[in-house]
């Protein structure tokens, strides 16, 4: 990103749902200001321990205007797995329009509904995630609060996400990209906005079940031990389900 978009000392990183601070502490030692918005303030306390400047708050349109208030409106406003989060995602995205400076950037990820259901991925369905997102709705999401996506790239993260940059609609600084035409296209392509796109899905995600139940029989009367390590959320909706 600074690369990118030319971020120094006279500019203002803000992230949503920071962390202990991880990210920023990377912006944080090329100078660059910074701020984290982190919820969970023991997780908020680690970041401020770094030194990250942080504050435990839950980002919302009434938050935003907090900071715009007090001056505080980013360059660059980043928010990583925390969309698909969100219970009000109109008010979320209200608030990123009012955190944002005139030339500013957004940039989200989050995991990518074609990837979910292309793949199977029903574990990513879980209590976390008020929502499954594919771009074609974020876009329209965004555009209803006057904000444009300018750039979407596909990532290898959560079996598959998106990480969409989106820009003021007034900001004319910033050409649009042929991704963002090109991401339309294959999720129209697909079917993605179609109700046949997802009247298979229950069958395939049986199947799965009916193959891991069948792998650990096999293996179990084969005289081997199963080990699971790890505790993450997706581990519970496979375990329940399975």
């Amino acid at each position: 990103m600074v690369a990118r978009f030319g971020y120094n000392e006279d500019s203002f990183v803000m992230e949503i749902a920071s962390n202990d601070g991880y990210l920023l502490q990377h912006f944080k030692n090329k100078g660059v200001p910074v701020l984290g918005i982190e919820p969970t303030q023991n997780t908020a306390n680690e970041a401020i321990l770094k030194g990250i400047p942080t504050i435990s708050e839950y980002f919302g349109s009434g938050f935003a205007h907090e900071l715009s208030l007090r001056e505080q409106k980013a360059d660059l406003l980043i928010g990583n797995n925390v969309l698909a989060h969100v219970p009000d995602i109109n008010d979320f995205v209200e608030g990123l329009k009012v955190a944002l400076r005139r030339s500013g950037v957004i940039t989200m990820e989050f995991p990518h509904l074609l990837r979910l259901v292309e793949d199977c991925q029903f574990d990513t369905i879980y209590h976390e995630h008020f929502s499954y997102l594919s771009f074609t709705t974020v876009k329209k999401i965004f555009e209803s609060h006057a904000l444009e996506m300018f750039d979407v790239e596909e990532v290898p993260t959560h079996g598959g996400s998106l990480r969409i940059f989106a820009k003021h609609k007034k900001d004319d600084t910033k050409a649009i990209s042929p991704n963002v035409e090109a991401m339309l296209q294959k999720e129209a392509a697909a079917g993605i906005t179609t109700d046949e796109y997802y009247l298979d899905f229950q069958e395939r995600v049986d199947a799965i079940k009916y193959e891991l139940l069948q792998f650990l029989v096999d293996k179990k009367r084969a005289g081997k031990k199963v080990i699971g390590y790890g505790a993450t959320a997706k581990g519970n909706t496979l375990l329940n389900y399975a």
